[in-house]
């Protein structure tokens, strides 16, 4: 599978990306996510659909990830500069962000942000519902989700 539709793969992730480095990278990670898989590859009748959409999925957490990184840049750069974290900081919290924002994708919009709101923010169940517009029993039952959202994801990711 690997030799009749790398070439190809790359080809068509740069003509979308216009980056020779950025196809090079996720054609290789698409093909490192398809070995990952426990589907029978043979089987497949039509193998570049399917790399495509695993192609998208790695496509999609790229600029993801890109605009994580230049959101936290961004917000680094409007403090005074004694107050920037190290390189290794930096680094770490950048990770986690991801790490979150990884957990997080899985969660409707709106479950997402009153998980924002209630972890991040410390906004009460109440004060969560009133900005959101809608009532605490609901607050109450997105935030369960969430969590065990959450506890899937860790569990299934092998993180403590």
């Amino acid at each position: 599978m690997y030799s009749d539709h790398h070439g190809w793969l790359q080809c068509w992730l740069g003509r979308r990306l216009g980056d020779v480095m950025d196809a090079e990278d996720l054609a290789q990670d698409t093909f490192v996510r398809v070995i990952r898989t426990s589907q029978d590859l043979s089987a497949l009748e039509q193998p570049r659909r399917f790399l495509v959409t695993v192609a998208r999925g790695l496509t999609i957490d790229l600029f993801r990830r890109r605009t994580l990184e230049r959101q936290y840049l961004e917000a680094l750069a409007s403090l005074p500069e004694p107050q920037w974290p190290s390189e290794e900081e930096r680094a770490l919290v950048l990770q986690t962000l991801l790490e979150l924002d990884a957990m997080l994708a899985g969660l409707g919009r709106r479950v997402h942000q009153a998980f924002i709101y209630s972890q991040l923010e410390g906004l009460t169940y109440q004060q969560i519902a009133d900005q959101l517009g809608v009532s605490l029993r609901t607050i109450k039952s997105d935030m369960a989700r969430a969590m065990e959202h959450c506890c899937l994801y860790r569990l299934q990711h092998d993180l403590p």
